[in-house]
C-alpha cells in the first residue's frame, strides 16, 4: 500500500526554504541560519523529531477516547541528543504531561501506549529503504 506522494518545492525567495505539501497542507522548511538558511521553518531533523511528539499525542488521545479515559491535556516534548549521530546513534527523549482527573494507573497505561505509537516502531524496528531517482 502506498500513500500519496509528499511534494517538497522550493521557495526561491529565500537561501534554501522549500514549502512541503502534505494533501491540502502545507510545511515551510528551511535551514538553521549557521546551515545557510533563514530559519524560516524547521529543519528536517526538527519534522523528523516532531513526527515523534506528534504521534505519541495522537496515540494518547486516540487511545484514551477508546478507553474513555478523562485525559483533559497531553503534551509532549522531545529533546534531541544528536551528539554521537556520526557513530549511529540518535537519541530522542520524550517528556509526557498529562492533566485530567487520571488514576496513577491510567496515567501509566497512557505512558505505555506511548510507547508503542507507529512512529516510534518505525524509528527503532523496521528497517526503511530509500530509492531516490530522477524525473
Amino acid at each position: 500500500m502506498s500513500s500519496p506522494a509528499i511534494e517538497v518545492k522550493r521557495d526561491q525567495s529565500l537561501a534554501m526554504r522549500h514549502v512541503v505539501h502534505v494533501r491540502n497542507h502545507l510545511i515551510s522548511v528551511d535551514g538553521a541560519v549557521e546551515e545557510g538558511g533563514d530559519d524560516a521553518g524547521p529543519n528536517p531533523h526538527d519534522l523528523y523529531d516532531a513526527a515523534l511528539g506528534a504521534c505519541k499525542a495522537l496515540t494518547m488521545v486516540w487511545y484514551a477516547k477508546r478507553k474513555n479515559i478523562p485525559v483533559e491535556d497531553i503534551q509532549v516534548a522531545i529533546t534531541r541528543d544528536n551528539s554521537e549521530e556520526r557513530q549511529g546513534i540518535y537519541r530522542l527523549a520524550a517528556s509526557i504531561s498529562l492533566s485530567g482527573d487520571l488514576t496513577d494507573a491510567q496515567r501509566q497505561e497512557l505512558l505505555a501506549v506511548a510507547e508503542k505509537c507507529p512512529v516510534q516502531k518505525l524509528m527503532t524496528s523496521v528497517k526503511t529503504e530509500v530509492t531516490t531517482t530522477l524525473a
